[in-house]
């Protein structure tokens, strides 16, 4: 049992993204790019920056150590960013497809920047640890243009 646990945290994004594409599938309630966004803001977004938002602020060392980086207060700010993106993105599971805009657009730019930074770790300082340059950083450059398409098609879908 602990092996299971140990390996559904570990893999947690995945598990989260996963888990948010199964429920939208299954949940046929409203047009289906809005559900797939909703379900994806709610739980692979919301719930997976929470997660990190919190090893950020309150474990630092686990954070830093499962990205291959050094202890840095840089991490409280980064953390606390992780925490906002996350509790709007779950906010939003119950708002307009104009907030739910807002926060992609956010996400969007913000991960993009994030993404550079940890490739350029990877490439520089040869850091491929797990969650520097590993399935979370795949995931992430697979959910981005996701969450845009879907809020392209949600926005067509509200037109039509």
């Amino acid at each position: 049992m602990a092996d299971a646990i140990r390996l559904i945290l570990t893999n947690l994004p995945i598990v989260l993204f996963v888990a948010a594409i199964g429920i939208a599938f299954f949940r046929k309630v409203g047009p289906t790019a809005q559900r797939y966004l909703s379900w994806l803001l709610l739980i692979s977004v919301g719930a997976e920056m929470i997660w990190g938002g919190f090893f950020h602020v309150f474990l630092p060392q686990v954070a830093a150590a499962q990205i291959g980086w050094q202890v840095s207060p840089f991490q409280f700010e980064i953390g606390v960013a992780d925490l906002a993106m996350g509790i709007v993105a779950v906010l939003s599971f119950w708002c307009s497809l104009s907030f739910k805009a807002a926060v992609v657009i956010y996400i969007i730019l913000f991960n993009f920047g994030v993404a550079i930074g940890h490739v350029r770790e990877a490439i520089v300082n040869a850091d491929y640890a797990p969650d520097n340059f590993g399935v979370l950083l795949i995931l992430t450059v697979v959910k981005i243009p996701l969450l845009a398409w879907l809020l392209w098609k949600a926005s067509e879908e509200k037109r039509a």
